[in-house]
């Protein structure tokens, strides 16, 4: 794709990363057919192909509209486009630069700054009651990251965690702090640079005191985001080779019990049928698939086939909320595909995804990692 960018905006980091980002596009129109806004709305300018071409106009310094940011901020930012896409455009970068630079340039009604600044404002800073922590002395170490939503909505997902664990011979020590992703994503990025900051100065200090191996990630949202600390503060010269140990550190649970021998679990499932639905920051954005489900079904249980499994379920961090009437409809059909081959509950990899389902499903819906726990 040719592109004309701003002369003092193309000159900078951001700008070149812009442009290279552009220019590997060839509009070919692939990432439309896995794109779920696409599917939905059938509007060109709500697939990532239309949203590249708003961006390109935008930093090429023509005029951005609400109607601009309207599209941009359709995106559910599931990264299935970049699944698809056979030229390997980095689209997730691209988003976060046009989002960023069309905030700045349109101003929100007053009722939509309120609504965005108290869910930043908010949802990192939720209390976290206790829930009681197996005890335990291994020779292994590993960090599990408490999060921010999930301690609150969801404690057991990570003292299960730490139980399995703890029978595989690993002691598990959390940590506490928000990722940053919900700031990342709303366009607030120089305050999640100061969380991804905070947390490097935080970590770092356990992770040689405990002699860590790795930081677990129990949801696949905050995994994706602790996985581009590298990123994202690479051009700081105090944090880079920092967040650069956080990401290459970092691994979602999946990863860890993949290696580790489960023969002992090989018949908890005892064939009971469950759905499992693949959260998007799980199967696009770190690009884990069948890992999950390879494990499940070794350990006895029957995984019903779910039908368009890699479309998003509309949860999408705080897409839910801001944009109801799309991620209904998603849930809608992503529910739909689960409960079609009538699974005793659905497992999910991620809280955002876990509590979406659950409010649309007669179904339970768990964190694949609780039925590990199950086992005595």
């Amino acid at each position: 794709m040719k592109t004309a960018l701003k002369e003092n905006f193309k000159n900078t980091p951001l700008g070149k990363e812009a442009d290279s980002i552009l220019r590997s596009c060839v509009h070919c129109g692939f990432c439309n057919a896995t794109c779920p806004t696409y599917q939905l709305l059938g509007d060109e300018l709500d697939g990532p192909r239309g949203r590249i071409y708003l961006i390109k106009q935008a930093l090429e310094d023509n005029e951005v509209t609400k109607k601009t940011q309207l599209h941009l901020d359709r995106c559910l930012y599931c990264l299935a486009c970049e699944t698809t896409c056979p030229s390997g455009v980095r689209y997730s970068h691209l988003l976060e630069i046009g989002r960023k630079w069309v905030e700045e340039r349109v101003n929100r009604s007053p009722y939509d700054k309120l609504k965005r600044y108290s869910l930043r404002s908010i949802l990192p800073n939720l209390p976290t009651p206790s829930k009681a922590w197996i005890k335990s002395n291994h020779s292994r170490n590993m960090l599990i990251l408490d999060g921010c939503v999930q301690p609150l909505l969801e404690p057991n997902i990570n003292a299960a965690a730490a139980k399995v664990f703890d029978q595989l011979g690993i002691k598990l020590h959390k940590i506490k702090g928000c990722c940053g992703a919900i700031n990342q994503h709303m366009t607030a990025t120089e305050t999640a640079a100061e969380q991804m900051r905070r947390n490097i100065d935080n970590w770092l200090p356990l992770i040689e005191e405990m002699n860590a191996e790795a930081i677990v990630i129990t949801a696949s949202g905050c995994g994706t985001m602790l996985k581009e600390y590298g990123y994202y503060l690479r051009d700081d010269p105090n944090y880079a080779e920092k967040a650069k140990k956080i990401t290459d550190m970092t691994r979602d649970i999946s990863e860890i019990i993949a290696e580790c021998d489960l023969s002992s679990y090989s018949t908890i499932g005892k064939q009971r049928k469950i759905s499992f639905h693949a959260p998007c920051s799980l199967q696009h954005a770190q690009k884990i698939t069948g890992v999950v489900e390879t494990i499940l079904e070794s350990i006895g249980f029957e995984l019903s086939p779910v039908e368009d499994a890699h479309l998003c379920c509309g949860s999408a961090g705080t897409y839910s909320i801001l944009q109801k009437s799309i991620s209904k409809s998603l849930l809608d059909n992503k529910l739909k595909a689960l409960e079609n081959g009538k699974p005793e509950l659905i497992a999910t990899a991620n809280i955002g995804c876990l509590k979406h389902l659950a409010g649309g499903s007669s179904v339970p819906v768990v964190h694949w990692i609780e039925l590990l726990a199950e086992h005595e």
